[in-house]
């Protein structure tokens, strides 16, 4: 796992190269906006129980046949491991927003979760539907104006989409 920093700097010193202006000049621009992803980071972090409770709830109200008898959330146990996994994923985001990098994500999160939730016979349709749940609330949270830094967080709100989409992809 690379932060952005670490990131640019192996590719520059595999290749026997300094950073190119442009790449200083990306980095520069995520210090300059990195009040803004803090602030993002901690809307979601303090919110993450309602974000995975709430997503859950709407899961299950719109496929009710996951919580009744024989269904994959049915029983007490098999519905506090769904809300794990979730906010387990939810968890993961958090760290690839507050880095700029996916990796973390993907390889402690993502890899090979499909797979397992195959051979546990867990509807991976239905956890990505959940997961873009939780995507629709983080953002909504994130996107509040009210007590974050100042300015325009379109690009960073679309960055913390695709960390969404590609927990979803990986799932479904």
């Amino acid at each position: 796992m690379f932060d952005a920093f670490t990131k640019l700097v192996a590719q520059a010193d595999a290749r026997g190269e300094f950073l190119s202006p442009g790449q200083i000049d990306a980095l520069g621009a995520m210090v300059a906006e990195s009040n803004k992803r803090m602030d993002t980071v901690n809307r979601i972090t303090s919110n993450a129980s309602k974000i995975v409770t709430n997503a859950a709830r709407d899961l299950f109200d719109q496929q009710p046949a996951l919580i009744a008898p024989g269904g994959n959330a049915y029983t007490h146990r098999r519905m506090a491991a769904c809300l794990r996994d979730m906010e387990i994923v939810l968890r993961y985001i958090t760290y690839a927003i507050f880095t700029g990098d996916a990796s973390v994500l993907e390889d402690r999160c993502l890899n090979g979760l499909r797979e397992t939730y195959l051979a546990l016979g867990v509807p991976g349709a239905s956890v990505a539907e959940g997961i873009r749940k939780m995507k629709e609330a983080a953002i909504a949270i994130a996107n509040d104006r009210n007590g974050i830094t100042p300015g325009d967080c379109s690009a960073l709100m679309s960055e913390v989409g695709t960390y969404f989409d590609r927990a979803a992809a990986a799932v479904a």
